[in-house]
């Protein structure tokens, strides 16, 4: 873990998971096929040893010159409910007290890296300032997303009134930790036409379910299947920072996925799922039998109908090429974007240095309003043309023209006429779910999947996640709803995996996402859908804001800019069940949001 003080337990890990008996027909068929010596209940479900097949914990035991131990405060330093950044050897540790005891954890989010000290402590867990991820201050194990990885936990003594931290050296540099997992002991992994567990879809949800099976000692075949052509990326990024490279944006090295046994098929099409007989067939005519499924396809983005779309240099921003591309093309020239949602501003907030000119064009009155409200909208549509992007609003794109079959200008049914070298259409997304219509695996309306609490679909061992599902959303009394943000997909993926292995999980996370444009993030948690109202507090001119959106005399989401860490304060309360009034927020008063923290 980090610490190194007492000698720990050898990590005993061969673990395989027994199903409940009526379950278990089907499984039995793909188990190891080993016998099962002994098993022991835990996390609610019996879980199978193997003798022969023990995982040695990850790293070594530390010795003693590998690690540092130095006092690095007096007891009374620190108050209950306190965090501090201390000093020990050449890092940092981030020093928490609470309830009167002190923990030592890693002191950034293995996430993006944000000071954690700046963040949130609440019910014995800390939460990061930008992205909202959760940390248990006792084990440092994620406890709420994003991110994949944990925080080390040093060891903390107390002596003559001192408090002590000891560390491996190593841990120190390495600000994140990979839980403990299980490996595939499966004979037929890589090679057979079954497997115990397909994953359709390799974004955060499919990555998160493959690895908390893992984690929760699972060691029989997964499949994850991606349409990528590469392992698993931070696709939250592409729109953000166009010109990163895919080994940038790799959630895990290859090594990974071949360590713990994760197969990923890429530029793998699923074409039909037949559930009576629990197996997929891909587009080049490959079958796979499974026993349990999580379907978490995500999104296609939506396309434009106009004359002349199929013109070159068109893009929808889906893969690292088509960013790439567009960096390309734009250099110096002339780019326009189509729709001003979250990707639509971020691509046009990255290519103002790399661009000639910038135009956005789009139906509304004001970007965002129907998520921000028309005041922040306004304020953001103000900073973009004091970053010389131009905004043609309320107007569509009647045609795109070429000359010699490459974009040269966008018509819009204003009748204005743009110069184009490279357009971005960002104007939303379908739930790409399309292979899913005859497979007897519930759609509604629109295409989404619906699930329960448990990301269970209709059928019983078909599980979904991600962008393309609707799910009750707890705190708002289980109203169903979609949320395509990727720390929600985290979370759905770990809600799946945890209920693949029959622990009874229940999606419970308070929805959080940002954005960032021009070096400045806008955060944002909660679900304002149907908001009534906005309480803004701060300055809107100098970008310094908080806006509660409410709905009645309840207040459902919160938005924010240089005002950290407001949104994970008000996430954390929200997450303790708390319901936060409208006129606590109206009067200006934020004592009751005061996170401590030096």
């Amino acid at each position: 873990m980090g610490g190194c003080f007492s000698k720990p337990k050898p990590v005993e890990l061969k673990i395989e998971v027994v199903l409940p008996e009526k379950e278990r027909g089907k499984e039995e068929l793909s188990a190891s096929g080993k016998g099962s010596p002994r098993s022991y209940q835990g996390n609610g479900t019996a879980r199978h040893f193997h003798e022969e097949e023990r995982l040695s914990a990850p790293h070594p035991y530390p010795s003693s010159q590998d690690c540092v131990e130095a006092a690095v405060c007096h007891v009374k330093d620190l108050e209950n409910g306190q965090m501090r950044e201390v000093e020990l050897g050449l890092g940092k540790v981030l020093l928490v007290k609470d309830n009167g005891e002190f923990h030592a954890l890693g002191h950034k989010c293995p996430h993006y890296g944000a000071p954690l000290v700046k963040g949130v402590l609440s019910r014995g867990r800390v939460r990061c300032p930008w992205h909202g991820a959760c940390f248990n201050i006792s084990t440092g194990d994620l406890e709420d997303f994003p991110g994949l990885d944990s925080l080390h936990k040093f060891q903390v003594k107390i002596e003559k009134e001192k408090v002590y931290v000891r560390a491996s050296k190593q841990a120190l540099q390495i600000q994140r930790r990979t839980k403990v997992m299980a490996k595939c002991i499966s004979p037929s992994a890589g090679h057979s036409g079954s497997t115990n567990v397909l994953i359709v879809g390799a974004g955060a949800a499919g990555l998160v379910c493959a690895e908390t099976l893992r984690q929760e000692g699972f060691s029989d075949r997964i499949v994850l299947c991606t349409l990528d052509r590469y392992l698993p990326y931070d696709r939250a990024k592409l729109s953000k920072s166009l010109d990163s490279q895919p080994e940038q944006l790799a959630l895990r090295p290859r090594e990974f996925f071949r360590a713990y046994g994760i197969e990923v098929l890429t530029e793998a099409q699923v074409v039909t799922v037949d559930v009576r007989n629990k197996k997929v067939v891909f587009k080049d005519g490959f079958k796979l039998e499974y026993s349990k499924l999580l379907l978490a396809p995500g999104s296609s983005p939506k396309t434009l109908s106009c004359k002349g779309k199929e013109v070159e240099n068109v893009f929808t921003i889906r893969t690292p090429e088509d960013a790439n591309r567009v960096v390309r093309l734009a250099w110096g020239r002339n780019a326009v974007v189509v729709g001003a949602g979250f990707l639509g501003m971020e691509v046009a907030a990255y290519l103002t240095e790399k661009a000639h000119s910038v135009s956005v064009v789009e139906l509304e009155d004001t970007p965002f309003r129907k998520f921000l409200g028309e005041r922040v909208g306004r304020t953001l549509l103000k900073m973009f043309e004091n970053n010389r992007v131009k905004f043609y609003m309320q107007t569509e794109v009647l045609e795109f023209r070429a000359h010699e079959g490459k974009l040269q200008e966008v018509v819009l049914k204003s009748s204005k006429v743009l110069r184009a070298d490279v357009c971005v259409v960002g104007i939303g997304a379908v739930p790409a779910t399309g292979f899913l219509r005859q497979s007897g695996i519930g759609l509604d309306s629109r295409g989404f999947i619906p699930v329960n609490k448990m990301m269970q679909t209709n059928v019983p061992g078909v599980f979904a996640a991600g962008d393309a599902v609707t799910f009750p959303l707890s705190w708002r009394n289980n109203r169903k709803v979609n949320i395509p943000h990727w720390q929600m997909a985290h979370a759905q993926g770990r809600v799946a995996a945890q209920n693949m292995l029959a622990q009874e999980a229940e999606i419970s996370t308070v929805p959080y996402l940002w954005t960032s444009m021009f070096g400045k993030s806008l955060r944002y948690a909660g679900y304002g859908e149907g908001f009534d109202d906005v309480i803004i507090q701060g300055d809107l001119e100098e970008l310094k804001f908080v806006a509660f959106y409410t709905k009645g005399d309840e207040v459902i989401a919160v938005a924010s800019m240089n005002y950290d860490p407001i949104v994970s304060k008000v996430a954390e309360v929200l997450a303790s069940g708390r319901t936060i009034r409208k006129r606590e927020v109206e009067t200006g008063d934020m004592s009751w949001l005061t996170g401590k923290g030096s």
